[in-house]
């Protein structure tokens, strides 16, 4: 039986076009390692709901934390009163650090 989830995320519009974009770029390289890519930010995100005030705060409300093996970073608020995670970004730790929120 599936635990219950403390939190519910919800993907902003970017954070579901960066997913496509490594996606479809880890793909071409080799096949299948979109799907791993895909599979540890699914499991990120559900940890991420069983407990989102476990990742620091980096700025301002915004909490982030790595994803295994991979260059990226899930970038998300919390909104408690809704039990609510939004997923501001998937982001690309060789990009501009500015760019991140």
């Amino acid at each position: 039986m599936d635990k219950q989830l403390a939190y519910t995320a919800i993907l902003s519009t970017r954070a579901q076009k960066e997913i496509i974009e490594a996606w479809n770029w880890y793909e071409e390289r080799q096949q299948g390692l979109g799907d791993r890519f895909l599979n540890e930010i699914i499991k990120s995100i559900h940890s991420i709901e069983q407990n989102p005030e476990s990742y620091g705060t980096k700025y301002k409300s915004y909490k982030e934390t790595s994803i295994n093996i991979f260059p990226f970073l899930i970038i998300y608020i919390i909104n408690k009163r809704k039990n609510l995670v939004k997923v501001i970004s998937i982001f690309h730790t060789s990009l501009n650090p500015k760019k991140k929120y």
